[in-house]
């Protein structure tokens, strides 16, 4: 079907302006939360929408409809709505080029899910965390099935369809006038998550962070968890932007063939990783999608790019324009993140640090130096290389380009939070403030 209202929407543009782009998306949703252990919303649905992109006398217009039957007038507001813009010979459309296939990114369970199904497997991930002893926050489960297509007038036509399934639960336990909480998810692209698992691991986690012990203000070696990591990261990737290097906003500008990373360290962004939640065979403007080489064993090797950034800069896109749906027009993002090290570290190894599964506060960190200040939750001590008391409350100070340079893995399980793909990290020489 949607190929059909394609055509139709070429129809309506192809004879009216200079280029055209055509994006539909189709999208079922099951999604349900639960406020503490009451299950207070549900819903299935089926989005699927039009978002239209054309360029006339170098001037780029852009509209969007949900509404199938105003396909040919969603056409003209596109092509209406170049008269708000300036001229600007970098707005271009994706060239034709070789699409990859991309492997283990649909199960098929999804067409035999039903809301009942699902609300059940939220009950029993609930009634093992509260059987553990603990008190259930929120929790909340998502099933989808995405199928999208693009076409614009350089000949490209691209088809896409994945899956993907998520789980998450918070909890918090009371022990003697003590709190402590816990939050943990999982995600993946096919049904094979265990909720079970989760909510005993989370249970287990508010547990062992009740009984707390304060720590002397020393520098440690410190262990960031999955939750941990990702959110220093995020300021880390950020100079990675394009756009960001364009305008002189990362600290990585005029720093390609530098070493800004531990030369054990290599950062891939792959949209063709096997099972990757970010897998795809191209971007949201056409471009296929291409492995880019971030960090090569600790040296800077490239930016990430959507085509108009790339027309600015003068260089090709790195096929990471990408959107969250018709609604709108691309823009830079990371697809699957690997973090490859050469060698790993093991707990053992560490005489005297800190091991934190995550922060509170990394969104204040400096987009541009990249310091950081933020608290280490469900955090504990790592003495003779053995996690031992529970912190109390603790502040981890740095800054996230200096900790890059000395970062290791640490021997664990590859887990994908986001985009990111990693082992726990290890960072030594880190300044934790005791409270």
């Amino acid at each position: 079907m949607i190929y059909e209202l394609s055509q139709k929407a070429k129809k309506a543009v192809e004879n009216n302006c200079d280029a055209y782009e055509i994006y539909i998306d189709e999208t079922k949703l099951i999604e349900l939360d639960s406020k503490q252990d009451e299950l207070n919303f549900a819903k299935e649905e089926i989005d699927l929408g039009i978002g239209i992109r054309v360029i006339k006398d170098e001037k780029l217009g852009f509209a969007f409809t949900s509404n199938m039957d105003k396909i040919d007038e969603t056409a003209n507001q596109a092509i209406e709505n170049t008269k708000l813009n300036k001229k600007d010979e970098n707005s271009s459309f994706a060239e034709v080029g070789k699409v990859c296939e991309v492997k283990d990114v649909y199960d098929n369970k999804f067409n035999n899910l039903d809301l009942d199904e699902s609300v059940e497997l939220l009950k029993t991930v609930i009634a093992t965390a509260t059987d553990s002893g603990c008190d259930v926050t929120g929790s909340g489960f998502s099933a989808s099935e995405g199928r999208s297509l693009i076409i614009n007038s350089n000949g490209v036509s691209i088809e896409n369809k994945g899956t993907g399934f998520g789980i998450g639960l918070s909890v918090t336990i009371q022990k003697e006038g003590q709190i402590a909480t816990a939050y943990n998810s999982q995600s993946s692209r096919f049904f094979d998550i265990d909720g079970v698992k989760l909510a005993s691991e989370v249970c287990d986690l508010a547990k062992s962070s009740l009984d707390t012990k304060p720590i002397e203000t020393d520098d440690y070696s410190v262990v960031l968890d999955y939750y941990a990591a990702t959110g220093l990261l995020q300021t880390f990737l950020g100079a990675f932007n394009g756009e960001n290097v364009m305008r002189g906003r990362s600290i990585l500008k005029d720093k390609i063939g530098t070493e800004i990373a531990n030369p054990t360290l290599s950062i891939i962004d792959n949209p063709l990783l096997d099972k990757g939640m970010y897998t795809t065979k191209c971007d949201g403007e056409g471009s296929v999608s291409q492995k880019t080489d971030l960090i090569k064993e600790g040296v800077l090797n490239s930016f990430i790019y959507d085509i108009y950034t790339a027309n600015k800069e003068n260089v090709k896109t790195t096929s990471n324009g990408y959107r969250g749906s018709y609604l709108t027009t691309p823009m830079i993002s990371p697809s699957n993140l690997e973090f490859k090290f050469g060698e790993m570290r093991d707990l053992s190894e560490i005489d005297k640090g800190v091991l934190t599964t995550s922060v509170l506060g990394a969104h204040t960190a400096n987009p541009i130096s990249g310091d950081f200040s933020v608290e280490a939750s469900n955090a504990f001590k790592i003495e003779n290389g053995e996690l031992t008391d529970p912190i109390n409350k603790a502040m981890i100070s740095g800054n996230v380009f200096e900790i890059m340079k000395k970062v290791e893995g640490l021997n664990s399980e590859i887990k994908q939070y986001g985009s990111y793909i990693i082992p726990k990290l290890l960072v030594h020489d880190l300044r934790v403030v005791g409270q």
